[in-house]
């Protein structure tokens, strides 16, 4: 018997490594029954065919590359692996997207929002070859997808979310809306084989609009686990508290939802975002949504230094004074929420993914 011919769709498909933002890099399981029914769903959703032309920003080492990588083994859409040096090159990254006629790309908001505040974005025509613009990662403010929607109307643009212990995404939102830039942008509905648990602090279920809790994850699409890691695997992977009569893991995810008025999923924060100062609980992420509205502000970051008790907000692109952003933050935030310090960077540090590096962050500007 041939070694695949013993392969189930319960087996292990990959080991993946988180980055460690939060903590110390796990190695999360993955199955090969969830990333064909992610993918099934994807090809489906955004009718991927061999027709189509990938451009891959995500390193293989990083969870969005699964949508890139098996979208093309499953229709024969090419995948071009764009280097990463072109991403700090936005001329010539443009001009790869339309000489290679790259229809659908998947990058984290960063990389976006570089491209959108360059000003050579209007300088190449991807209307007549790019379709879908999916991103997924990081929260991607309104600000920064306004100017795509601007320049590219016609594309459709998808919000994904999800953590790497829900093979890359668990929630979608097609943008099919008007937004102003001071709106967050939801994260929408569950996908396909997938339900969606908002829980209180006593694991009671959230379903008002406007009511905080924690993203919990039940479906196909959870990991076995953690690699030869059971203690963090109990702490994350638990019992679904809403019902006893049988086994049924959830994934607690540590973010912070609520739903808002359409009963679309709202992203606040990270549980270990959400702060205590002068007395108030505050989302870190609300900051950020408000800072990310401001004149000239390409990409933001809020940290908080616990020991201090201090907000320190960092921002790229124009410079202000502390005075001058709580001057204008005031107008969206309220007092307690203003931020002690205002860093201005030239560019923000960016991980191995592309995202903004909070761990450099703090460790060169607070600890």
């Amino acid at each position: 018997m041939r070694f695949v011919d013993r392969i189930i769709d319960t087996d292990l498909l990959y080991v993946m490594f988180t980055s460690g933002s939060t903590g110390m890099p796990k190695g999360v399981a993955v199955t090969h029954r969830s990333v064909v029914d992610y993918i099934d769903w994807v090809v489906e959703q955004f009718d991927i065919t061999e027709k189509d032309s990938i451009g891959n920003q995500a390193p293989f080492y990083f969870d969005n590359s699964i949508l890139d990588i098996y979208s093309s083994v499953k229709t024969g859409a090419e995948l071009h692996i764009i280097s990463e040096e072109l991403f700090h090159q936005i001329p010539q990254l443009l001009q790869y997207l339309a000489d290679n006629r790259i229809s659908t790309i998947f990058w984290v908001p960063s990389a976006l929002s570089q491209v959108a505040w360059s000003k050579d974005f209007e300088t190449v025509d991807l209307t007549k070859t790019l379709k879908r613009v999916l991103f997924c990662g990081e929260v991607m403010h309104n600000k920064n997808l306004n100017l795509w929607r601007y320049r590219l109307p016609n594309v459709q643009y998808a919000n994904l979310y999800g953590p790497t212990e829900i093979t890359d995404a668990c929630t979608y939102y097609i943008v099919n809306r008007p937004f102003s830039d001071d709106e967050p942008l939801p994260i929408g509905r569950p996908m396909r084989n997938t339900e969606i648990l908002v829980l209180d602090d006593q694991d009671k279920l959230v379903i008002e609009p406007d009511i905080v809790g924690e993203l919990c994850v039940r479906g196909t699409c959870l990991a076995a686990g953690y690699y030869n890691d059971p203690e963090r695997t109990a702490q994350s992977f638990i019992q679904n508290p809403l019902q006893k009569a049988y086994e049924e893991k959830i994934y607690r995810t540590g973010d912070l939802v609520k739903y808002n008025e359409y009963h679309e999923l709202i992203y606040l924060s990270r549980k270990d975002f959400q702060i205590k100062h002068l007395g108030h609980r505050i989302e870190l992420g609300e900051i950020e949504t408000a800072a990310s509205t401001l004149d000239g502000v390409a990409a933001c970051c809020c940290l908080y230094n616990p020991v201090y008790d201090f907000i320190v907000l960092f921002l790229e692109g124009k410079s202000y004074t502390s005075s001058e952003i709580n001057k204008r933050l005031s107008m969206l935030l309220p007092r307690y929420m203003l931020p002690s310090l205002v860093i201005c960077l030239d560019s923000m540090p960016l991980n191995a993914n592309g995202k903004i590096d909070r761990v450099k962050l703090r460790e060169k500007y607070i600890n």
